[in-house]
């Protein structure tokens, strides 16, 4: 996974498979505040706009929406907010049974 802040245009892309093209956008959020990509009926991005406002709420619906790992996904934004304007890699492993 990786996910990259852009600072000038205040909006957080989160990618979770790389594919050539995404076949729709699913809009999440009132007002809009995440763009899932999905291709193949599986979600390969978020964008999140104006995460400097929110990023729990619409990754939420994003994780409940397309059977996401929530923590994981918020751990990607917090990262690249972290670090504006590079690209931040993370590795999440499963959950340890126990």
């Amino acid at each position: 996974m990786r996910a990259d802040y852009d600072s000038q245009g205040k909006t957080i892309q989160i990618t979770l498979q790389d594919v050539e093209r995404a076949d729709f956008g699913d809009k999440i959020g009132e007002p809009l505040a995440a763009i899932v990509a999905v291709a193949n009926n599986e979600a390969v991005a978020v964008d999140l706009l104006g995460p400097d406002l929110d990023i729990d709420a619409p990754l939420k619906i994003a994780a409940e929406r397309y059977d996401l790992d929530r923590e994981a996904l918020v751990a990607a934004a917090r990262a690249a907010l972290a670090a504006p304007d590079r690209v931040v890699r993370l590795d999440v492993g499963v959950r340890a049974s126990g």
